[in-house]
């Protein structure tokens, strides 16, 4: 989890990756937590909980800093464009961004959920670089096919997208019909 704004993404993969019995190494940089306390008053220790294990966000010696250290996949969320940018430009100076570099290398899932709007052409070329480089940016934008009656239910179903793409997927999540008969009718 870095600094942007949306730490209830970070807070509700955290609670389905522990309902899944997935194992998660969590790493909160110090912008991170301030978003915490802003967005989730006393809630830290509820994140830490839902953790495996919690690592320092300065300790690039950290077992997930390798390349050796096997994992699935990586997601950032939310990712900053300072955490982006440093992603894309291979500055690794933190566990979070060395983390994401050694995933990158190893050629493993990293999905950062970019917190940002609107863009400047920065913010679009360095997506462009690590999707190129191979990551997925998924910046959270709420799908409404579903219908959701809440901004947890808009939550949820962008972490479930999230969890399927790193082969996670949840067998009652909602998913896309397509148009009805008559809708589709209608729509030529």
């Amino acid at each position: 989890m870095s600094g942007a704004s949306g730490a209830v993404y970070g807070l509700r993969l955290l609670e389905l990756l522990r309902l899944r019995g997935v194992w998660v190494d969590l790493i909160v940089s110090p912008a991170g937590w301030l978003n915490v306390d802003q967005e989730l008053p006393g809630r830290r220790d509820e994140i830490v909980a839902l953790a495996s294990e919690q690592h320092a966000f300065r300790n690039i010696g950290a077992c997930i800093a390798s390349g050796s250290f096997l994992h699935d996949g990586m997601v950032i969320a939310p990712c900053s464009m300072k955490t982006l940018a440093a992603i894309a430009h291979g500055f690794a100076d933190n566990l979070i961004t060395r983390a994401a570099d050694v995933t990158l290398k190893e050629r493993r899932k990293l999905l950062l959920l970019a917190r940002e709007a609107p863009l400047n052409l920065a913010h679009l070329r360095n997506m462009v670089a690590v999707t190129e480089m191979g990551a997925v940016v998924f910046p959270p934008v709420p799908a409404f096919y579903h219908r959701p009656e809440s901004i947890d239910a808009l939550v949820t179903h962008t972490c479930e997208h999230v969890l399927d793409l790193l082969g996670l997927a949840n067998p009652d999540s909602p998913r896309w019909q397509g148009l009805s008969p008559l809708a589709a009718l209608n729509a030529t």
